[in-house]
């Protein structure tokens, strides 16, 4: 029988903002909040929160609440065919990514010691990615 759940993940990863989340995981090496990757994404709070919670259903991230952010993490991956997959994505062009990058590099730059503490959509937000 077929490993579920590395149908589950090429499943996931075939939706272009899932794609560019999980890619921004294996680049970036950060725990991200929802209201983070919203603000990186470009997208609504229930868009994003399915794709991330389907990217952590299909075995691809891990996530931990902590307050009122959910945050998801890179999973490790044990089986050959699964880092094959997670490889295929971390090999993908660089230039396909470089706006989410420095949408990425700029929400995380709002941290706070280390800690997610601006919510999406903010004002802040909007000053950063004027500039």
């Amino acid at each position: 029988m077929m490993d579920e759940k590395y149908i589950d993940s090429l499943k996931a990863l075939s939706e272009p903002n899932r794609l560019r989340l999980f890619w921004l995981f294996l680049h970036v090496d950060e725990c991200m909040a929802v209201a983070e990757a919203m603000d990186i994404i470009g997208d609504t709070q229930y868009n994003v929160s399915r794709n991330l919670k389907m990217l952590y259903k299909a075995g691809l991230l891990n996530h931990e609440k902590k307050g009122k952010w959910v945050f998801y993490t890179l999973k490790e991956q044990t089986a050959p065919h699964c880092k094959a997959l997670v490889d295929s994505v971390r090999f993908l062009p660089e230039d396909d990514f470089n706006e989410v990058v420095k949408r990425c590099l700029i929400r995380l730059s709002m941290r706070v010691d280390g800690e997610c503490v601006i919510g999406a959509d903010s004002d802040i937000w909007h000053d950063k990615i004027k500039q």
